[in-house]
């Protein structure tokens, strides 16, 4: 077919339709020709030279051409993978500002740059044409009724973060009708979105769904798919498989009335976003997008052998976070996210990744300057996973002011606390303070630094925590080499699934005692989707190609699971009910007005203050903490004073029961148990204790006291 083309527009970049035809714009360094690739419905394909450009963007403005148009680019250019340069026009390239994208990549000889049979690997030049295999991109129509739809802004230390993958959520949910079940139209429905609310979740966290390689060849070749997205092929577009609608372009819409839906609900939108690499891996892997628009300008490649890449990720590439291009790229994508998609916050993947320069991480690096500095992204939330693979890489605590951080350590506390670990104590009380050796001592940063989370996509569920003391990944496909061997996990006394009453109780109780701990915790708590019914991945604690039964959620669960469902949703009632337990500012611990009365303190079964030696020892496995309501130093959102009950909190993670005493300053008052982790729901007959009653708290047990009088 004859297309008209005009010189166009430098910006914006990708696809832009304003109603009367389409501007198309591809930054390219080092390419030497472009050709903009349409395709009509029967597949048939159009060749459209680009001759326009400037600032190396190569532009052309097509009339007439509208949403619905597929479309891919083919950039030619040197290739000389010794110089870094991988152009191949035989390979149809996605529009890294693609908006969305039909299709996932197929899987063949021809999505690779060079030739496989070659004895000379990547060094050799591949033919074969790849149209056929690759998804294509597509102009969308970009307007979209948001009513008064607006970012919620929920305050950090009211936000309370459900990490979930919005296909497992819903793909076997009875109530939802079936063509929307796993699909962004099942996540907005109100069957859904009602579970979230009844539990009290402020915000989900969704894994990726930028849209990213499904079916990597090695998994290919064993039955299995890219489950949960790590791979990303393109930072603007919606995964177009979590789509109800066969309709091109549609996926961006259903994702926007989703965004809509979960906001009138008062909840949140979080978006997992790896920016870190992408899905095209290693000098062996495809030439899908970047590698064959301009690989040198945006990938971080070797330096003495520009033909390898950078890898601080584990997944085969780096993006060159010292490329203006590469910081635009990650800029534009996170402002499209906000100001046209509505989204309320981001968690980035290996964070630590994106602040490498050189060769080390720097907090004070350009992309923490730029988006510090940009009024868009001022008021969103930005969470870190403060690790990445390379040397230097973990960075729990060294994250600017402005961020707060996937608390790994607070993970790993936790769960050894619980377990009965020698020498946790000191380090479980930082961790239930909010982590101020980490956030404060370190630069200054507040409570709401610490994304306390005790389970997580990555790693064992909260049933299979205290079930299994070894990984089952078998059905990975690795001889079970994949995912961590270290989990600090504890089964409780039998491994996997058991009959067993005792275990069975036991587990049920620890299940009890880390949601407690994780919800009563300064800072922000994270659960992880399905944690609240008991979902179970039968020991597979890396189930990042499980796309089936193993991932999903199984919403029988709930019918056998309703007291934990009860319990975790009184559990967070009970937070957002008691500021003392999601205080803005850190505690002080010292006495106020002369009083002797504290903020906090903590006591030790007879009563009396911990003294530093107690907390040396390193098989002390039990404290109080008496949390003063009374002293809370942070106003209200019209200034009011902010007070709150007193509590005390019983932490035995023993194996015997342990008699606690009230500190001589307590017994005048009286105080009810409200929470006692042996049983299945909260306290529904009054317990009350007073002046030197003892307090039985059973082993692996904690309990909550709330000050009467």
């Amino acid at each position: 077919m004859h297309v008209a083309v005009w010189p166009g527009d430098v910006y914006p970049l990708g696809a832009h339709w304003d109603r009367k035809g389409t501007n198309f714009a591809l930054f390219s360094e080092h390419a030497t020709a472009v050709e903009l690739c349409l395709f009509d419905k029967d597949g048939t394909e159009t060749r459209v030279p680009l001759t326009e450009v400037s600032n190396f963007v190569w532009h052309g403005y097509l009339p007439g051409i509208g949403p619905g148009q597929e479309y891919g680019y083919r950039v030619h250019g040197p290739y000389a993978p010794h110089e870094g340069h991988r152009f191949n026009p035989n390979k149809l390239l996605i529009d890294p500002y693609a908006k969305a994208i039909s299709g996932e990549v197929g899987s063949g000889p021809e999505i690779f740059g060079y030739d496989w049979e070659s004895p000379d690997e990547d060094l050799s030049f591949s033919d074969l044409d790849s149209a056929a295999l690759m998804p294509k991109s597509v102009v969308i129509d970009e307007t979209f009724d948001w009513e008064d739809d607006a970012l919620l802004r929920t305050p950090w230390h009211e936000t309370i973060i459900y990490e979930v993958h919005v296909k497992g959520f819903t793909k076997q949910h009875p109530d939802i009708p079936e063509e929307l079940r796993g699909t962004y139209a099942g996540m907005a429905h109100p069957v859904a979105i009602e579970h979230l609310q009844r539990l009290g979740i402020s915000a989900v966290e969704l894994m990726p769904i930028h849209h990213y390689l499904s079916s990597p060849g090695h998994l290919v070749d064993k039955g299995l798919k890219n489950y949960w997205g790590y791979d990303s092929l393109n930072f603007f577009a919606p995964f177009s498989g979590y789509s109800s609608s066969g309709i091109l372009g549609e996926q961006v819409q259903e994702f926007k009335e989703m965004v809509k839906a979960l906001h009138q609900a008062g909840i949140e939108v979080i978006l997992d976003v790896v920016y870190n690499h992408t899905g095209e891996g290693n000098h062996m892997g495809p030439t899908l997008s970047l590698r064959g628009v301009d690989n040198v300008s945006y990938y971080r490649l070797m330096e003495d052998d520009p033909r390898y890449y950078m890898d601080f990720t584990g997944c085969g590439n780096s993006l060159h976070m010292r490329s203006p291009q590469v910081l635009k790229l990650i800029m534009d994508s996170l402002r499209y996210w906000v100001g046209e998609m509505h989204i309320d916050g981001f968690r980035f993947d290996l964070a630590s990744a994106l602040a490498r320069e050189l060769y080390d991480v720097d907090r004070l690096s350009a992309f923490f300057d730029l988006i510090h500095q940009d009024p868009l992204l001022a008021g969103v939330k930005l969470i870190a996973e403060p690790w990445d693979v390379g040397m230097g890489g973990y960075q729990v605590g060294n994250f600017p002011v402005n961020w707060s951080e996937w608390n790994g350590i607070y993970r790993d506390t936790v769960r050894d606390f619980w377990r009965g670990q020698d020498e946790t104590l000191g380090e479980f009380a930082y961790r239930l303070t909010g982590s101020p050796d980490l956030y404060f001592q370190m630069n200054g940063r507040q409570p709401n630094a610490s994304i306390n989370f005790i389970t997580a996509h990555d790693g064992f569920t909260l049933n299979d925590l205290v079930s299994y003391n070894d990984k089952h990944n078998e059905a990975n496909g690795e001889n079970s080499q994949d995912g961590e061997s270290n989990n600090s996990s504890w089964n409780c006394g039998v491994e996997g699934q058991t009959d067993d009453a005792g275990v069975l109780q036991l587990r049920e109780q620890q299940r009890r005692n880390f949601l407690t701990t994780l919800m009563l915790s300064q800072g922000v708590p994270m659960l992880l989707g399905g944690d609240e019914m008991g979902r179970t991945q039968q020991g597979n604690n890396n189930g990042y190609c499980q796309d089936n039964e193993v991932s999903w959620f199984d919403w029988n669960l709930p019918k056998g699971n309703e007291d934990l469902i009860n319990f975790c949703r009184e559990l967070i009632f009970f937070r957002r009910q008691h500021p003392v337990f999601r205080r803005r500012k850190w505690f002080q611990g010292q006495p106020i007005h002369g009083s002797g009365v504290t903020d906090i303190s903590w006591h030790s079964p007879d009563g009396t203050e911990m003294s530093q030696e107690q907390w040396e020892i390193g098989y002390i496995k039990s404290v109080a903490v008496f949390l003063n309501g009374d002293k809370i130093p942070s106003p209200g959102k019209q200034g009011e004073r902010v007070s709150d009950n007193d509590f005390l909190m019983f932490f035995n993670a023993h194996y015997e029961t342990i008699d606690f005493k009230l500190a001589e300053l307590f017994q005048p008052h009286e105080w009810s148990v409200v929470i006692d982790t042996t049983e299945p729901r909260f306290v529904s007959e009054e317990r009350v204790f007073t002046g030197d009653d003892t307090i039985p708290v059973v082993a692996r047990s904690l309990m909550v006291l709330q000050r009467l009088i």
